[in-house]
């Protein structure tokens, strides 16, 4: 089978990254390693105004200067929204079908008066059969954050133009991040972001969080390291996350089991938008995937 070369330049970018060979990362096949999103997801944008022309060729050094400033922005910005979060956790059998389901549906609604309230749409119910799994082992995920590649933390990291793609309809500049020292007390991206190369913001990211001490997981109980994220452009300013994917495999004495991660944030509202919730929770921070 002929790879056409958008398909190679993101296998060579995920080499590039993690360490490993092409023919690798091409003999993945089922629930492992990074994988297309499946065809319900779609990244768009929205707005009243015509687009504008592209812009002119940028050095390298203004595009990351130019989009880490709109996350500076869309960190600001994503406090003052709700949304609905799904999080779903399957377990897969030897022939691919699910056997195993983790489910829970919440609502955040950002209030008026600046708190955020809490509604379960779904009481989490859970059939996994690999791990037991309590509602607050999901904590870790809320303190993975949205947006790593703010101009406050741009000097921290390496930055390298590796191409170009297409994801969905939208042209993107491709960058390989590393950290250039990693801590033990601090979590950094290591991976690759997709840039908008018409309006320069970040609208897909793919990588894992490293400490000195290797990768760190998104829940302890469950193998997931590796994290695929698509955002969704709302009210035409703010590319939010909106889809997240990680594929993964649980060892276990009875044998491995592919294991899937999926979170969805929809409906996302201003504050102000829903205001019937009668117990508030704590406001998470704003920098974690909850917000």
């Amino acid at each position: 089978m002929k790879l056409s070369p958008r398909v190679l330049v993101h296998l060579f970018a995920m080499a590039g990254v993690f360490g490993v060979g092409v023919t690798a990362l091409r003999a993945q096949e089922g629930p492992q390693g990074p994988m297309e999103a499946p065809a319900e997801h779609h990244v768009s944008r929205i707005g009243t105004e015509p687009e504008p022309p592209a812009p002119p060729s940028l050095p390298v050094e203004e595009i990351i200067r130019r989009f880490s400033v709109k996350e500076d922005e869309y960190l600001k910005s994503r406090p003052n929204y709700g949304f609905r979060k799904t999080v779903r956790i399957q377990e897969f059998g030897p022939d691919g079908s699910a056997i195993g389901e983790f489910l829970r549906v919440t609502d955040y609604q950002k209030l008026a008066d600046g708190r955020v309230a809490m509604r379960a749409i779904e009481k989490p119910q859970s059939t996994l059969q690999g791990v037991y799994l309590a509602p607050e082992d999901l904590d870790a995920l809320d303190r993975i954050p949205v947006y790593p590649l703010t101009s406050g933390q741009l000097a921290k990291y390496d930055l390298k133009f590796i191409g170009r793609e297409l994801v969905d309809e939208v042209d993107c500049y491709i960058f390989q991040v590393k950290p250039k020292t990693v801590e033990r007390a601090k979590a950094y991206f290591e991976g690759v972001v997709w840039v908008d190369a018409q309006y320069l913001e970040v609208v897909k990211t793919y990588g894992k969080w490293v400490t000195d001490q290797g990768d760190t997981r998104g829940i302890a109980q469950l193998p997931f390291s590796l994290f695929e994220t698509y955002r969704e452009n709302v009210d035409g300013k703010y590319w939010f996350p909106n889809y997240l994917r990680s594929d993964d495999t649980l060892h276990t004495k009875e044998g491995d089991i592919p294991v899937r991660l999926v979170i969805k944030w929809t409906d996302f509202k201003p504050a102000g938008a829903a205001q019937s919730v009668p117990k508030p929770a704590a406001s998470p921070s704003s920098g974690t995937l909850c917000q």
